[in-house]
């Protein structure tokens, strides 16, 4: 009783901002952006926000204002606005993304322990009866899995404080940067470690991205750092007075989103001389998946050098800084996963038509899919244990998994984007929120939104396998391919199952 009755309060505007910062905002993006390439990321993140996320952000708070009481998430909206076949194919390939998120995730969260625990990250160093360091993590990700699995079947109340807390992490962390980027810069005599150039905004100091098929891919590394919006859509109807609120909250987050990458970015050159720290970033122990916490220990000891301390204590102010960093993405990161442990699921078996699935995979308790919630976690553990034992090094292996995630998850939102154009020319829908009025601005948003994402995965997918990583380029597209099939199989099995031509 307890559980249906706290399952029944409303999100406040406040609540509802956390736990879009936990699911959007991810701070290891802008230490990527920054180690790929420097301030010239600055430019494509601006780029992908304007081309991308803001438009997104609001075609979103649109569909969440006029579908206020509908349970059924993003599967709702599309198969109102254009057919539910089409719906249900992006449901499960946006679904599908989700899955490979908890896969590298719970495998990469252990880094930011490690860093709290030690200062540094160890992870490459863990081995566990005789496997090697991916294979360990891989083990710690099944465990991390069944874990997250238990305590999330427990109910929405305990999921809504632990995201609260991961937004609060996610805020503070920004914060921070922010605050000591500026002492040191005070400190330093306004010196910035990377020196303020024309140049340096618009080329990349990276010679991996020197060709402009290079710097096109990295696009969608700008476009995944906007992901994750659409999964609060299954919120809209837990939301207090969510007409109002919902586009609100979208909005806020959105700019503040957008606006905090670019100055985190920028606050990354006033202590980390680029062309220094790329000889340590070339490193065969950092990768895709600890670069944040070196460039965050090194933010420390810049700050103990710009106070005129010793390098001993300058060194421990680094550790300790790792530290801090390390426990608040742990924090930040379980925030989001006990978000996409249910609500992309919820989703997913609540909107869509219930004959599609086994009767086991419907039943709720909890409020939740308690029995579809451990088949998922079945699957991303097969997931998880195949990528680990596959016998790559850490630094490729990460990148792989990066890859798979950064595809698996834009593809889907060009589903979206379409079904805003049916959404826009149905006039029977009451649309109480609008902000695109005209026709032709819609329409105009519509096609370049679905353009930038298309165009940002075609030069992912193939840029990899021009420099003869073809294992990378298989694991971005096998992921959409195989899931949207399995859709189409399953969709046409319930029109015969139910007699519809």
């Amino acid at each position: 009783m307890d559980d249906q009755q706290n399952n029944k309060k409303k999100l406040s505007l406040t609540a509802l901002i956390l736990m879009i910062f936990t699911s959007v905002f991810g701070f290891a993006n802008i230490v990527r952006a920054y180690y790929l390439m420097g301030y010239a990321s600055i430019i494509w993140y601006v780029l992908a926000a304007i081309t991308f996320f803001l438009p997104f952000a609001f075609m979103l708070s649109e569909f969440g204002a006029a579908f206020k009481d509908r349970k059924g998430g993003i599967y709702s909206w599309m198969a109102e606005s254009v057919n539910p076949k089409f719906s249900f194919v992006g449901t499960v390939m946006w679904y599908a993304s989700n899955i490979i998120w908890m896969v590298s995730t719970g495998i990469s969260i252990w880094i930011p322990l490690s860093n709290g625990i030690f200062g540094v990250d160890k992870t490459q160093q863990w081995s566990f009866f005789g496997l090697d360091s991916v294979q360990s993590l891989g083990v710690l990700g099944v465990l991390w899995i069944l874990f997250i699995t238990f305590v999330s079947s427990k109910g929405l109340d305990k999921i809504e404080k632990v995201t609260n807390v991961g937004g609060v992490a996610v805020a503070l962390l920004n914060v921070v940067l922010i605050f000591v980027g500026i002492v040191i810069l005070f400190l330093n005599n306004g010196q910035m470690a990377e020196p303020v150039t024309m140049s340096g905004f618009v080329h990349s100091p990276n010679p991996d991205y020197g060709s402009m098929i290079s710097v096109f891919s990295f696009l969608v590394f700008a476009i995944f750092a906007y992901g994750g919006l659409e999964i609060i859509g299954g919120l809209v109807d837990e939301t207090e007075n969510a007409e109002v609120n919902f586009p609100k909250g979208i909005k806020i987050s959105a700019i503040v989103i957008t606006v905090g990458y670019g100055i985190g970015i920028f606050v990354m050159g006033i202590f980390t001389n680029w062309t220094f720290a790329f000889t340590q970033f070339s490193s065969a122990d950092i990768t895709l998946g600890n670069v944040a916490y070196v460039a965050m220990n090194n933010m420390g000891y810049q700050l103990g050098l710009a106070l005129n301390l010793s390098e001993s204590v300058a060194m421990e102010i680094g550790v300790w800084m790792g530290r801090y960093i390390g426990i608040s993405m742990f924090l930040a990161l379980t925030g989001s996963f006990f978000t996409l442990a249910f609500s992309p699921l919820k989703q997913l078996i609540e909107g869509t038509p219930k004959e599609i699935w086994p009767k086991k995979w419907t039943k709720t308790k909890n409020g939740l899919p308690v029995y579809a919630m451990y088949v998922q976690a079945a699957v991303v553990i097969a997931i998880i244990l195949f990528v680990s034992f596959g016998g790559k090094g850490a630094k490729e292996f990460f990148e792989i998994i990066i890859s798979m995630t950064n595809v698996a998850v834009s593809i889907p939102y060009m589903f979206i984007v379409i079904a805003f154009y049916g959404f826009k020319k149905n006039e029977s829908i009451n649309k109480p929120f609008v902000i695109y009025k005209s026709n032709t601005h819609y329409k105009w948003i519509v096609v370049m939104v679905t353009f930038v994402i298309g165009f940002a995965n075609v030069f992912t997918i193939i840029e990899p396998a021009l420099h003869g990583r073809y294992t990378e380029t298989f694991f971005s597209i096998i992921g959409p391919i195989f899931f949207g099939g399995v859709a189409l199989y399953l969709y046409n099995r319930y029109e015969k199952k139910m007699g519809i031509k």
